[in-house]
C-alpha cells in the first residue's frame, strides 16, 4: 500500500535511484550490447520502473524526469537535444509501471513485476519514438524499426533486472531469506 505524502524515504529513494540512472549513462554501464542492428539495449530507464513499483507513481515520475534531464544534458544529437523528446516521455516510465504493478499485484506478484517492467520499457520506447516522429526527427517507418530492434531486447533486460532488484529489495526489507510476495 502506498503511503500518503512525500516522505523522507521517498525523497531519498528518488535521489538514489535517480543517481543510479545518471551513473548508468555517465559510465555507459546502462548500455548492454545485444545482437541487433541497434547494438545496445539501454537499462537507464529501469531505476524509474523500480522506483515506481516500490515507492509509487510520484517517485517513478521523479526518477524518470531525472533520467530525461540527464539524457537532454548529455545529448549529442538534435533528437535528444529536444526536451519534448528527451525529457517529457521519460516522466511517464515509472508512472505507467506503478499503475500496471498496482493493478496486477493482487493477481500475481511476479506477473505484476514482469508486466510493469515491460510497460515501463514500452512507455519509454513508444513515447520517445512517437515524439521523435511528431517533431520530425524520423519517419514513422524508421521509428517502428527502431522500436522492434531496441524495444524487444530492452523489455527482456528490464524484466530480468526489475524482478531481481525488487525481489531482493523485498527480502532485505522483510529481513528474511525469501521475499514476501
Amino acid at each position: 500500500m502506498e503511503e500518503k505524502g512525500f516522505s523522507v524515504r521517498k525523497i531519498v529513494i528518488s535521489g538514489v535511484l535517480g543517481a543510479i540512472a545518471i551513473l548508468l549513462g555517465w559510465t555507459r554501464l546502462g548500455f548492454i550490447p545485444v545482437p541487433t542492428a541497434a547494438g545496445n539495449a539501454t537499462i537507464m530507464h529501469v531505476p524509474a520502473i523500480v522506483g515506481g513499483v516500490m515507492e509509487g507513481w510520484l517517485v517513478g515520475g521523479i526518477i524518470g524526469t531525472i533520467f530525461g534531464i540527464f539524457s537532454f544534458l548529455q545529448a549529442t544529437t538534435p533528437l535528444f537535444k529536444d526536451p519534448l523528446v528527451a525529457i517529457l516521455p521519460r516522466i511517464f516510465i515509472g508512472i505507467t509501471a506503478y499503475f500496471t504493478y498496482a493493478g496486477l499485484k493482487k493477481v500475481n506478484e511476479y506477473l505484476a513485476l514482469i508486466v510493469a517492467a515491460a510497460v515501463g520499457t514500452l512507455t519509454n520506447t513508444i513515447l520517445v519514438l512517437g515524439m521523435a516522429v511528431i517533431r520530425g526527427y524520423m519517419a514513422a517507418g524508421v521509428a517502428v524499426g527502431v522500436a522492434v530492434t531496441h524495444g524487444i531486447p530492452e523489455i527482456i533486460v528490464a524484466v530480468i533486472i526489475t524482478v531481481a532488484v525488487v525481489v531482493a529489495w523485498k527480502r532485505i526489507e522483510t529481513g528474511r531469506g525469501e521475499a514476501k510476495m
